[in-house]
């Protein structure tokens, strides 16, 4: 499978695996997927750790970079027909990071994994990542 990780994912593999429900965490270890991670959510990333709001074992321009190395996932560049995409999106969730997410994985044909149910609303296969049970309008992988 290819997937794409929500921010929080990415973050949860990194410092709270545990958060994360066991087929999640299983899709991410395992080596035959490949793992995507947003530069959206690099950038949601510096943001909220410029902000106060997210605290990190090193800056957001180290942290990032190397996790993403050690981890072998791939960085997603945000492409203008991504921005357009999510632009063009129903406004039925207003965080613009995560229509960021909800286009890119539709355009580049990913599986997001999240655990945010406002981001399942939209027409895009969802890898529940959370330990309530998902809610019933996801469209899961076919993998």
């Amino acid at each position: 499978m290819r997937l794409l990780l929500d921010t929080h994912c990415f973050l949860w593999w990194l410092e709270e695996p545990e958060r994360l429900a066991p087929a999640a965490y299983a899709a991410i270890k395992d080596g035959r997927n490949v793992i995507h991670v947003s530069a959206g959510s690099a950038w949601e990333i510096a943001i909220k750790h410029a902000l106060g709001k997210l605290r990190l074992p090193a800056p957001p321009q180290e942290y990032v970079p190397s996790r993403l190395a050690e981890e072998a996932m791939t960085g997603l560049a945000i492409e203008t027909r991504h921005a357009l995409h999510a632009g063009a999106l129903p406004m039925l969730h207003h965080d613009p990071f995560d229509r960021l997410l909800v286009a890119q994985a539709q355009l580049e044909g990913l599986v997001l994994v999240t655990a945010d149910s406002r981001v399942a609303i939209y027409d895009v296969e969802i890898l529940w990542a959370g330990v309530d049970p998902p809610p019933s309008r996801l469209r899961h992988p076919s993998a």
